[in-house]
């Protein structure tokens, strides 16, 4: 069982793991070893209970394939069992930010106080804008 909250946790037995050819940098060893990763974690037939399945589901994210099927591909390391350890990591803080629901914003009210403030550096920046201005005549 994977920890990803307090009341959340993912069973190892529903992600799939299948090993691929990374891309990139890596000379011959590139070409002759499976060591990047691809993780499949299918949200609908998962364990977690359905408000996480729907909050997960209603990420856009382009991970989370149309069927409801997260797949993360990790090929960062040269070893296969870091880039596993990467995905399933990345996995893991995918479903933690699908659950973290923001905080209810309290609306306030500004102090008197900051309400002067306010209008009286209005009043002093409009002051130096107006001395600015051409001078006035006064003949």
């Amino acid at each position: 069982m994977l920890h990803v909250s307090d009341t959340v946790f993912l069973d190892e037995n529903e992600i799939e793991f299948s090993m691929i050819r990374a891309q990139g940098a890596g000379g011959q060893n590139v070409n002759k070893v499976s060591s990047a990763v691809h993780l499949r974690f299918d949200v609908a037939r998962s364990s977690l209970d359905d408000e996480s399945k729907a909050a997960l589901l209603a990420l856009s994210d382009r991970r989370i394939s149309k069927d409801g099927v997260i797949i993360i591909k990790a090929q960062s390391f040269r070893s296969q069992e870091k880039n596993r350890a990467n995905a399933i990591e990345r996995l893991i803080e995918l479903v933690r930010s699908a659950l973290d629901k923001p905080a209810i914003r309290k609306p306030t009210r500004p102090t008197r106080a900051s309400q002067r403030r306010r209008v009286q550096r209005k009043i002093s920046h409009g002051e130096v804008k107006r001395l600015r201005g051409k001078p006035v005549d006064l003949s």
